[in-house]
């Protein structure tokens, strides 16, 4: 046991790594101060609710929901600013503080040209664009050997174009939507800086979702 342990969880898996973080530190012996994204404070809740009826003492695990700049998740540079708040204090026995944070991830493949390619393209397009491609492990760069450079682009243009975006609820929807109007404007925003740059961009026409949301067709950048 440390004491007590503030566990800070990132919205992609609102409730699997929220209840992982909480119930480590707690069967370790730790009370908790559990700290959701701010998008998904409702599953937390009932994560916690579920907790109490369970028999974790309310006074164990509390729930701490509230907006980014309380403490928010995600990037390397939000873990820097925690680590630098963290460095000039000490916790009861005179200790630094412990700090484990979870990043961002940069997740390339790498293919030469004895690979298989509809294996290629099956593997590319589900890591990179399950979950609309939130996840740490999402494929973000393809690296792909010159000699098969053009077949493979070609499948796995025409696999993308085959992905139908929508409400994730339904069977025959691929893509949802990404997290929140801001998360949608930055990645817009990044698709279109390299645009700008002549990079070369692929996104199919038929990616024009029927429902209002935010939306990111699944985009291929060379």
């Amino acid at each position: 046991p440390l004491g007590p342990v503030v566990c800070i969880s990132p919205w992609n898996f609102p409730l699997a790594i929220f209840v992982g973080q909480v119930a480590a530190a707690l069967a370790a012996g730790n009370t908790v101060l559990a700290k959701p994204a701010e998008q998904t404070p409702l599953i937390a809740a009932q994560a916690v609710r579920a907790l109490w009826q369970a028999g974790v003492p309310r006074a164990a695990v509390q729930l701490l929901p509230g907006q980014g700049e309380t403490v928010c998740t995600g990037s390397t540079e939000v873990a820097r600013i925690l680590q630098r708040t963290l460095a000039g204090r000490l916790d009861a026995r005179g200790n630094p503080v412990t700090l484990i944070a979870e990043t961002g991830g940069q997740n390339a493949m790498v293919v030469d040209s004895s690979a298989l390619a509809e294996q290629v393209v099956g593997d590319a397009v589900a890591s990179a664009f399950d979950s609309a491609g939130q996840r740490c492990s999402a494929l973000r760069v393809l690296c792909v050997q010159e000699e098969a450079a053009d077949r493979i682009v070609a499948m796995l243009q025409g696999a993308m174009a085959e992905l139908r975006l929508g409400r994730p609820d339904a069977l025959r929807v691929d893509v949802g939507p990404v997290i929140d109007r801001e998360a949608q404007a930055g990645i817009l925003a990044h698709i279109e800086a390299l645009r700008t740059k002549g990079n070369r961009v692929f996104q199919a026409d038929e990616h024009r979702p029927s429902d209002a949301g935010t939306f990111v067709p699944p985009t291929l950048i060379e």
